[in-house]
């Protein structure tokens, strides 16, 4: 156990206006395992109950005050003390430093951002909409997605990427930036999909719509008469809807012959589907007998064996999910209806940290049983039923549509009105966002890249060896094992969740040998696997789009390249002349897409060779990493967009009116003529695969990267 003497050494830690100082472990680094897993817990929890604000009161200027941090039950109980911190004034004026935000009704307290802080970073981007057939979603890299390690976020995000680091180098408006806080709660940042007819998705409506009577029809026997009596379609009828507490049904056979009895199976198989018939001599009597074909395990899952043929297939439902991404609200779904995840579809990924509206499809689930799921799950909603005969696609959509809070902004409203109208009126690069690319010590086109050069165990040790920066406690020890035994089974046994890439690497490499690769890596879901072949894509997409933009602005010129029907067309100077910014494509490499034909052009080729590929020959031997490419549009304007400045007193208020307040007929947000703190509203609506935050960061001209937010607003002492 833990003692306060071996809490020798101190950090400190820069929160907004306050220097705060807590001790650190001097086992965090210990060789020990049991040591230095209780130095990463103690320490973690400091950290967060510091930055989480929980304890944190108004300090008045120039006073030290102490603060009993750790009088929290679970924590003092583990340890058997409670630690201390000093709070130090920077400043001269009292600082108000506000508390957690216990009162937000919609967060669960194990997704809660407990790494906030008092001052939180300008911007604090995750991953976006992401949603077209690339894989996007929520981008997460290695390591299933973990976000902070046991050594804290921050301490992750020191090896993390800036946007300089992806080619995000570009802004179109020359306007003066401003600061705000994006996403202080998830609320702030609502997303409502824009289907394939055009339409913003909303839930309005949890009713279930009723069963239409199926018509049976009932074929002509040869013979113009019906072999089944009445009394016997009742019974049948009733063995179908498992009304019947019997296992079958006995239809005693009068006329024995043959052709009679075949007229009888004939008539229950097709007027009665899921039942299965067979022949019974009983005391010389010929019987058809009528059962469900599964038996008794037909009870526990009845829509495998009766779906009315006047019903579509997939059940339609609209999915509202509140700090969820959308693979972990469609696991819970399925875990609760006892379904495997993929009889679901949906046209895209929504990211976690925000309030989502989307369409979700299911095969052969009624919308009854998916209504009762609304009395028992918490932030997630059901509703907006139908039946069709088709599923949804990824890229099916026509885009999203976003409400945004930006909080405490310091632009005047000139300066905000002039960054909001040029967000309308030309719009922003398209650059494919941060998230894109992983927020992990090794970024995902750097495994990407090694796919394509078919370096395989470049790819396997990418993923499986130790990597600096702070992870979870498990992963740290699968590498490390991995790292010493090359040993998939006994990595393996460091991981407690063996659905992350890391471990269905390994399982693959345990069932088919490390001779075999190729075969162990396809465990991995094929969209987690593309997405790191698109990552490298985007990267040298981002590139080149900031040298063209470097060479030439924003006027096209001679060699650019427009879109016509599906081709691409190279200008010429002429044709130049005609067009603007907005229609001007660049390419993501690939055997298939046209280059442009000026110098900017044969940038592609001399990236590809720096990293060792050809740009000749983008075909792989595995067909699904071949890169056939696609055109993106340099510059996107949004539609729709509309803004305002608000005033409000009260951080802990939400400033949006969700669906579900307006179903349950809540007010909306009342806003002040004056208040203590200002934030933008902005609406706007994007095109699918279009980044949310490369919208966002032309308003504000700031570095989106979650590394330079961190570095901007937290400053580390040793």
């Amino acid at each position: 156990m833990a003692n306060p003497e071996q809490l020798g050494v101190t950090r400190r830690v820069r929160v907004g206006g306050l220097a705060l100082v807590f001790p650190e472990l001097k086992f965090i680094n210990s060789a020990n395992t049991c040591e230095r897993k209780l130095a990463h817990v103690a320490y973690r929890s400091l950290l967060v109950l510091v930055q989480s604000r929980a304890s944190l009161k108004v300090w008045s200027s120039k006073k030290s005050v102490e603060a009993f941090i750790c009088k929290q039950p679970r924590f003092s109980s583990t340890f058997g003390f409670k630690a201390r911190f000093v709070a130090l004034m920077d400043d001269s004026e009292p600082a108000a430093v506000s508390g957690a935000h216990v009162g937000e009704k919609r967060s669960f307290p194990e997704d809660d951002d407990t790494k906030a802080q008092s001052k939180r970073p300008k911007v604090q981007p995750e991953a976006e909409e992401a949603e077209a057939g690339d894989g996007d979603g929520d981008e997460r890299g290695d390591g299933d997605g973990e976000e902070g390690g046991d050594g804290g976020f921050a301490e992750m995000m020191k090896h993390g990427l800036t946007e300089l680091d992806v080619g995000i180098t570009k802004y179109v408006s020359e306007h003066e930036g401003f600061s705000g806080i994006l996403k202080e709660r998830y609320s702030d940042f609502v997303v409502h999909e824009i289907n394939k007819e055009g339409k913003i998705v909303h839930l309005d409506d949890l009713s279930v719509p009723p069963d239409v009577e199926e018509t049976k029809e009932i074929p002509e026997q040869p013979d113009g008469v019906d072999v089944l009596t009445e009394e016997q379609k009742s019974k049948l009828g009733e063995l179908q809807l498992f009304k019947n507490k019997e296992d079958d049904v006995s239809i005693e056979v009068l006329e024995d012959t043959k052709e009679k009895r075949t007229q009888i199976h004939k008539a229950v198989k097709t007027q009665f589907p899921g039942l299965e018939t067979k022949t019974e001599d009983r005391d010389g009597r010929k019987f058809i007998v009528a059962y469900h074909a599964a038996g008794k395990k037909a009870l526990a899952a009845p829509r495998k064996h009766f779906w009315p043929k006047n019903r579509g297939s997939f059940c339609h439902f609209v999915l509202y999910k509140e700090n969820k991404d959308t693979m972990d609200a469609i696991n819970l779904l399925s875990k609760f209806i006892r379904l495997k995840p993929n009889l679901f579809s949906y046209m895209g990924t929504k990211d976690k940290r925000a309030i989502t509206v989307q369409e979700i499809a299911v095969l052969k689930v009624t919308a009854e049983r998916l209504s009762h799921l609304n009395k028992c799950l918490m932030n997630l909603k059901l509703g907006n039923f139908c039946y069709k005969n088709h599923p949804l696609k990824l890229g099916e959509l026509q885009g999203n549509h976003f409400s945004i809070i930006l909080r405490n902004i310091t632009g005047s409203d000139d300066q905000v009105n002039q960054a909001m109208t040029s967000l309308r009126l030309t719009g922003f690069i398209n650059y494919y966002g941060m998230q894109r690319f992983g927020t992990t010590a090794v970024p995902t086109f750097q495994v990407g890249k090694a796919i394509l050069k078919n370096d395989w165990k470049e790819v396997v040790d990418l993923i499986l060896l130790p990597r600096p920066g702070a992870e979870k406690e498990f992963l740290v020890r699968c590498r490390e094992e991995w790292a010493k035994s090359r040993d998939p089974e006994a990595a393996l046994k460091k991981l407690p969740n063996k659905r992350c890439v890391e471990g269905q690497l390994l399982r693959g490499l345990s069932m088919y040998g490390k001779k075999n690769i190729v075969q162990a890596f396809g465990l991995i879901p094929r969209n987690n696997r593309l997405m790191y072949i698109h990552s490298y894509q985007s990267l040298l997409w981002n590139t080149m789009v900031s040298r063209r933009i470097e060479a030439f602005g924003f006027k096209p010129v001679e060699g650019d390249l427009v879109l016509r029907g599906t081709a691409a067309h190279v200008l010429t100077a002429e044709e130049a002349a005609t067009h603007s910014i907005h229609d001007i494509v660049m390419p993501l490499p690939g055997f298939d897409v046209i280059y442009p034909s000026h110098h900017v052009g044969s940038g592609y080729k001399e990236m590809l060779e720096a990293d060792g590929l050809d740009i000749n020959n983008m075909r792989h031997k595995i067909k699904d990493y071949s890169l056939s490419g696609a055109y993106r549009r340099v510059v996107i304007r949004p539609t729709d967009v509309s803004w305002s400045v608000i005033q409000y007193d009260d951080a802990r208020v939400s400033l949006v009116h969700t669906d579900v307040e307006k179903m349950e007929n809540k007010a909306a947000p009342v806003f002040n003529t004056e208040g203590k703190y200002r934030a933008l509203r902005m609406e706007f609506s994007l095109p699918s695969s279009t980044y949310a935050t490369m919208a966002i960061r032309e308003v504000l001209k700031l570095d989106t990267s979650i590394k330079k937010q961190t570095q901007l607003n937290t400053t580390w002492y040793n």
